[in-house]
């Protein structure tokens, strides 16, 4: 294994694993912490864990746990993934993993950069923008678990760790490799050791690449390993032959938890097309609905690919909030997913779409894989999975705000087939 990633949660690692794949590199999505050796042949893995919305202390402990089994793979450069639109809040864990990791693999500087331009998320004077508005007036501002509001990306990163944070600014981007590479000896030099990065465009993310070639460590959104492949090939290093990807067979349904806009509109969509199950999670909490019930109502529509989702309006999910607890309304939920989709993989479901990176991680550890390989991509960030639970699982595990408002329907045809 060449590069190694460790993703603070699980839409976010097949993200990853979607880039570095089509970069030309053999990868595989690992679940949680791996036990064993890496496959043969495997020269990208990406650790897929569920941190994102935890303490500091267990986040560091889990990503440190994950690097080190990375670097026993053999591992030259880790990457730490996290999401584009930066989710953490003032006491997050991005900037402790961040420095930890640093600290574990005796390097001096690491790039911050989130930003995926192919989907709308840039960086400019250190701020970060969703399509053509700031961060914090996105929607980002209404998350359930980590609201952003402040766009500035070096003052949202200072509250969270013990140094400064530096800047590389876009002018210095567009003018090449080496000035970015000066321009982290200068901040390094200032002990600056995270250094925000500015990025516009792909060709900004692959200067980006060239520049952090040979750091150790590395930071950021899926897009700022677009370029990073391309390095290991230059140095000969990359296997031309890829192993055929096998195809899961059989019922499929869409899963939804998230509640960002654009997950919104996709279950409008799919509505319009199939029957759905919406969730109110009062009635989990008192028990009225239960994934038993739930699976017995998918079963009955089999045939029309059936949606179940708790997706909602901010104010529905800020009423919850209040009436139950944030932490207890998102453990209800998650469970609640998690159990769902495990009964219908037993009852022969192979085709599961979720949306939502904590809905994602949820199923994902309930239905118990171990390693997912990457298929196609399906929209910009989410490709098609392919898991082993007696025989092919195809899985699609949509972060939030990805997808075009038809991904639902499209997923269900590229992870496998009728």
């Amino acid at each position: 294994m060449l590069l190694g990633a460790v993703a603070d949660d699980f839409t976010g690692a097949s993200d990853l694993a979607n880039t570095l794949a089509k970069g030309g590199m053999a990868t595989t999505q690992f679940v949680g912490i791996g036990a064993g050796d890496a496959p043969a042949g495997c020269e990208a893995g990406v650790v897929a864990l569920k941190t994102r919305s935890i303490a500091p202390q267990e986040a560091v402990r889990q990503s440190l746990e994950a690097a080190r089994w990375l670097l026993r793979q053999g591992c030259r450069q880790i990457v730490f993934k996290y999401c584009s639109t930066f989710d953490s809040t003032p006491q997050g864990n991005i900037g402790p993993v961040a420095e930890a990791l640093l600290d574990e693999l005796g390097a001096e500087v690491a790039v911050v950069c989130p930003a995926f331009p192919t989907t709308g998320r840039r960086l400019f004077m250190g701020h970060l923008f969703v399509g053509d508005r700031l961060l914090n007036e996105s929607g980002m501002e209404n998350h359930p678990l980590n609201p952003m509001t402040d766009a500035d990306i070096r003052r949202w990163l200072r509250h969270q760790t013990k140094g400064e944070v530096g800047h590389v600014p876009l002018h210095v981007v567009r003018g090449g490799a080496e000035a970015v590479g000066a321009t982290f000896e200068v901040e390094r030099s200032a002990g600056r050791r995270l250094v925000v990065a500015d990025a516009t465009s792909d060709e900004d993310l692959l200067v980006l690449g060239r520049a952090i070639a040979g750091h150790r460590l590395v930071t950021g959104g899926s897009g700022i390993a677009i370029g990073l492949p391309t390095n290991f090939r230059e140095e000969g290093l990359l296997s031309p032959d890829a192993e055929p990807l096998p195809r899961a067979r059989g019922l499929g349904v869409v899963l939804c938890g998230s509640c960002s806009r654009a997950s919104q509109a996709q279950v409008r969509a799919y509505l319009e097309r199939a029957p759905g199950l919406a969730i109110d999670p009062a009635e989990l909490v008192a028990r009225r609905m239960t994934a038993e019930l739930a699976a017995d109502w998918v079963c009955r529509r089999a045939d029309a690919l059936p949606i179940v989702y708790s997706t909602s309006e901010p104010s529905g999910v800020t009423t919850a909030q209040e009436r139950f607890g944030r932490e207890e309304i998102a453990g209800t939920i998650e469970r609640f997913f998690g159990e769902l989709a495990r009964s219908l993989a037993d009852s022969g479901y192979r085709r599961i779409v979720v949306g939502g990176g904590e809905t994602s991680g949820a199923v994902v550890e309930a239905l118990g894989v171990k390693s997912m390989r990457i298929g196609p991509e399906i929209d910009p960030g989410v490709p098609a999975l392919v898991a082993d639970r007696n025989g092919p699982l195809g899985l699609a595990l949509k972060s939030g705000n990805f997808g075009a408002s038809d991904f639902f329907e499209k997923a269900l045809r590229q992870v496998g087939l009728p």
